[in-house]
């Protein structure tokens, strides 16, 4: 059974984090994020390290930088779903376009997470009478 470990870090230790589990061989397994109670955005970076999952978890940062330079795309795909869901920018991030949401909804920024259905189908299909 693997274990789990939760650290938190700043934003400035995102990339030398990811530059280190790469050299070491280590394997991306997957950025997560979400908005917490208290509207603060929360990304955490999981890294499987032997039989431990390592999260790297930064709380209340609307930039972060990417590493997709690092990680290819185990790493940019993450990163444009959450720049698209939950608004987070990632520096660097060469975007490919949205994934999920039409280009119209919101003026090109996400939130599908936290808008009521109603408003979703007034943004992308329009008001129906």
């Amino acid at each position: 059974m693997q274990k789990f470990k939760s650290i938190e870090i700043k934003k400035e230790e995102i990339v030398p984090i990811a530059e280190k589990m790469k050299s070491e061989g280590i394997r991306l397994l997957m950025i997560h994020g979400y908005v917490d109670k208290e509207g603060k955005k929360v990304i955490s970076y999981q890294y499987e390290v032997g039989d431990t999952v390592e999260a790297y978890t930064v709380k209340g940062e609307d930039v972060l930088p990417t590493i997709s330079h690092i990680y290819d795309v185990a790493a940019s795909w993450p990163e444009e779903e959450l720049h698209e869901l939950i608004g987070v920018t990632f520096e660097g991030l060469k975007m490919r376009g949205r994934l999920f949401l039409p280009d119209t909804m919101f003026e090109g920024k996400g939130q599908i997470l936290v808008t009521p259905l109603s408003e979703l189908v007034k943004k992308t299909q329009g008001e129906k009478e």
